[in-house]
């Protein structure tokens, strides 16, 4: 697991990076759906690691931590402008073993909140 990095703000524009606020009831679910394994438990709330969150680029349509999150803490961040290209990158990185991910890059058919 990446080492998590502490993360505050907030914002709702929609070219950022996630984090997650103190509203954050500690139940887990964002930590299970997270295909890179960047939100962890932090001091007081879960955390993301910034730089191990693709906010679901090749995976998911929308971020999956903000779709399961009861109380919608999951949020964009004003301080981490990400454009897609970013978030692709880094989940290659990321996943260099994950030939499926690959394909779909390659094909330019990957799910991501960029094309909804």
């Amino acid at each position: 697991r990446p080492q998590i990095g502490s993360m505050s703000g907030s914002g709702s524009l929609s070219v950022m990076a996630t984090y997650i606020s103190m509203d954050c009831i500690n139940c887990g679910a964002c930590e299970r759906e997270c295909p890179n394994d960047a939100i962890g438990p932090g001091d007081e709330v879960f955390e993301i690691d910034p730089n191990a969150c693709t906010e679901g680029v090749g995976y998911f349509p929308r971020e999956a931590c903000q779709e399961v999150c009861p109380v919608r803490c999951c949020l964009p961040d004003p301080r981490r402008d990400e454009p897609e290209s970013v978030l692709l990158a880094r989940a290659l990185r990321l996943r260099p073993n994950d030939a499926e991910l690959e394909a779909r890059v390659e094909r330019g058919d990957f799910p991501s909140r960029f094309r909804c």
